[in-house]
């Protein structure tokens, strides 16, 4: 069993159309439990919630504060190439774009690390358009070979992979990946994504399980809010994190809120989220699924991510350029999304420290890890798929 078995077989529209009928008392006991279950969840997501996000924000604060400190992991995407094979309509790096296509050579890849660090980063996103022709399996490991001895903490954002694929990225140096499904509505996804192999709802959605399979220690999800209404995500982002996090107990989920920014010619944002909107997402989220990561990106402005530092975030970009080599030609274009919050990394970690947490720029996790094998993973899963 999958958690698309788990999908196919949940009425996310059903489950959506009675978010009407919670009441506010309802919302009341939710916030006020010491944790949450599903359908507190859902009281939580609700429109009679809109009303309570004050006690939530509360609520969320004082469970990030129990789980996780007052800590914000640092990380920095590198673009390893904009060249995609798919015709996703909202997308920047889409195939029938017309914009410079860039894929950087391993001395590109490594002047762009070797900023990264000069910054204090510890943990990059490696990111890529989908052309696995031009990023294929083996490229993608002598790249994460080359980048490991300097980076404590390597994690992919790239198109889905098969078991033995992340199986050797794992090997390579990767412990971590992030892959959105975009939306899991099928019928919202088929108009999203027209050709190409992202097409394949399953082959998506089944990847990040099989990069848990193979003892990835990272495995993030979200959806590109935007497409589809976000309460009905919400919901599916739910039930996939919980998922997730009960089968590789052993892995930390996150979660991410991208929200769509800088889109093509043609092409309208077909279900606009508020701030507010994102905000009730999130901390319905966090006082449901305690022990996720709660991922934030410079789509969003700098305004909103210093508010939004206490209300659960775990992990946050800074200084990020989204198009291939942009860290030493600045100039460059060819972005997948228009960066919000263009503050260097310095002034991010400067915000941090102000709201009274610390920005932490090397995850050692990866020592901790040593000697990790698949079957220890598949062993502790065994144990634990139970709890």
């Amino acid at each position: 069993m999958t958690f698309t078995d788990v999908l196919d077989s949940t009425d996310l529209l059903a489950i959506r159309s009675k978010l009407t009928e919670i009441t506010p008392d309802r919302v009341a006991s939710a916030i006020n439990k010491d944790q949450a279950d599903f359908s507190d969840f859902l009281a939580l997501l609700s429109p009679a919630a809109q009303d309570y996000l004050e006690p939530m924000a509360r609520q969320a604060h004082a469970i990030s504060l129990r789980r996780f400190g007052r800590v914000i992991l640092m990380y920095a995407p590198i673009y390893l190439s904009n060249e995609c094979s798919n015709a996703c309509v909202y997308c920047g790096f889409k195939a029938t774009r017309d914009i410079p296509r860039i894929s950087l050579n391993m001395e590109e890849i490594l002047a762009e690390a070797d900023q990264l660090k000069r910054w204090g980063f510890g943990h990059a996103l490696l990111v890529s358009g989908e052309a696995p022709k031009v990023l294929p399996v083996a490229r993608l490991a002598e790249i994460l070979q080359a980048l490991q001895p300097d980076f404590p903490s390597l994690s992919l954002e790239v198109y889905p992979l098969s078991g033995p694929g992340y199986a050797q990225m794992a090997e390579a140096g990767a412990d971590g990946l992030t892959l959105y499904q975009e939306t899991y509505d099928r019928n919202v996804y088929a108009k999203m994504h027209p050709r190409g192999k992202k097409k394949d709802f399953n082959w998506r959605l089944d990847a990040v399980e099989r990069a848990g399979q193979v003892g990835m220690r990272r495995l993030g999800i979200g959806s590109l809010l935007g497409l589809n209404d976000w309460r009905a995500e919400a919901i599916a982002l739910a039930l996939h994190a919980d998922y997730l996090m009960k089968k590789y107990w052993r892995t930390q989920v996150s979660i991410s809120f991208p929200r769509l920014r800088n889109i093509p010619e043609n092409f309208s944002i077909p279900s606009l989220v508020s701030d507010v909107e994102m905000v009730q997402m999130m901390l319905a989220l966090r006082i449901f699924l305690h022990d996720a990561g709660i991922v934030v990106s410079t789509r969003e402005p700098a305004e909103l991510r210093d508010q939004l530092i206490p209300l659960g975030v775990t992990q946050m970009s800074a200084g990020s350029r989204t198009e291939p080599g942009g860290y030493i030609h600045p100039e460059r274009r060819g972005e997948q999304f228009a960066v919000v919050d263009e503050r260097s990394p310095a002034e991010v970690a400067r915000a941090i420290q102000k709201a009274g947490y610390e920005p932490v720029w090397k995850d050692w996790d990866r020592l901790m890890h040593e000697g990790y094998s698949h079957e220890d993973h598949s062993q502790w899963n065994a144990q634990g798929s139970g709890s």
